[in-house]
């Protein structure tokens, strides 16, 4: 697909619709790591909002004083639970837990490839379209902001970064999309990169 096309998709919630319905078949996606062994199960939700101007996606920021990936910037998600009984069901709760948004407000479109971490999380990207009106309630210990970015944005390969930087001995490489002060890298840039090939993006960097 041109980037031309691929942009008239991104800007239309019924391509989306139809993408997910002719969905493509999708490797699983291993992050640049240097993780041996089982994984931790995990999912998170990729919220499509439908705003009248645009498509926008959105994104959290961890507080600052938490222990695993402070102030990153992320997807509502988080662990497989034993109570959980699909990775549908693992998105919805954990954002519902860390921002408020009521699962009624989500249309559920369909999965992202597998997402495996090299710090051990195989990652389930639960994608779904945000019907406005919608108030969020942030769980404050976790969420220190939530806000959007137009899906344009990471739709757009001229966004997308290549970095690297050393972990446990070794370098790793990892994808980052900044935007307005906010530096969206690792995992949820990642999946980001996911979608743009899911919706017929050539590979960028």
């Amino acid at each position: 697909m041109t980037e031309k096309n691929l942009m008239k998709t991104a800007f239309d919630a019924e391509g989306l619709r139809r993408r997910f319905v002719d969905a493509p078949e999708m490797a699983p996606v291993r992050e640049d790591g240097s993780h041996r062994g089982a994984f931790r199960p995990a999912a998170v939700l990729v919220p499509v909002v439908l705003r009248p101007e645009r498509l926008a996606v959105l994104l959290t920021r961890r507080t600052d004083h938490l222990h695993h990936h402070p102030g990153q910037i992320s997807f509502p998600g988080g662990r497989v639970e034993k109570a959980d009984v699909s990775a549908v069901m693992t998105a919805l709760r954990e954002t519902e837990e860390e921002i408020g948004l009521d699962p009624e407000r989500i249309e559920l479109l369909g999965e992202l490839p597998d997402y495996f971490t090299g710090t051990g999380f195989r990652v389930t990207p639960v994608v779904g379209l945000v019907h406005p009106p919608f108030e969020l309630k942030l769980d404050t210990f976790e969420v220190a902001e939530a806000f959007e970015v137009p899906l344009a944005h990471f739709l757009d390969p001229a966004n997308h970064q290549r970095h690297s930087m050393e972990y446990q001995g070794r370098m790793r490489q990892y994808y980052a999309m900044p935007y307005e002060g906010y530096f969206i890298w690792g995992a949820t840039a990642g999946i980001l990169v996911s979608l743009y090939r899911f919706l017929g993006g050539e590979p960028s960097v």
